[in-house]
């Protein structure tokens, strides 16, 4: 399968330390096997950040995911939104799972606002998932939270 990356920067060693907490899935590589959001992303790092939108393409053989610890979200669920929250709301940062990959539906960028507002106890859980929906619907990302699923990837 391909999946691709969207940044500023040509990524040809994936550093996990490099990886931005409190992401919907924890400290993780995050890609898409559709190809237009990943260039979306690009676009939007190069526009908040400056730079040149730059997509990562890399292979994975889709063989493997039968012996990696995988996690598979395949629609918005409560058990996806929980897992989502607490990683959002991890006080230090961290990691609370111990999956290679995981891959799921993405969050709403302005997921932010719906945690303090159901948090502070404005709105119900039902509500705080149905907030968190991806506004372009439902698109899905892979993260891959480990060296060993990082090895995995052939960058083309």
């Amino acid at each position: 399968m391909i999946l691709y990356h969207g940044s500023t920067t040509k990524i040809e060693q994936i550093d996990l330390s490099k990886s931005r907490p409190n992401k919907d899935f924890g400290l993780a590589f995050y890609l898409s096997a559709d190809k237009e959001q990943a260039e979306e992303m690009a676009t939007f790092k190069a526009d908040f950040e400056g730079g040149t939108p730059i997509l990562n393409v890399y292979e994975f053989d889709e063989h493997l995911f039968n012996s990696m610890h995988y996690q598979r979200f395949e629609d918005y669920s409560e058990d996806w939104a929980h897992f989502v929250y607490d990683h959002r709301t991890e006080p230090n940062g961290r990691t609370l799972h111990d999956f290679d990959i995981v891959y799921g539906p993405i969050a709403n960028d302005r997921i932010g606002a719906q945690i303090t507002r159901y948090k502070q106890g404005y709105i119900t859980f039902e509500q705080f998932l149905e907030r968190i929906k991806y506004i372009k619907g439902i698109t899905f990302q892979y993260a891959f939270c480990t060296q060993k699923a990082i090895d995995k990837l052939k960058l083309l």
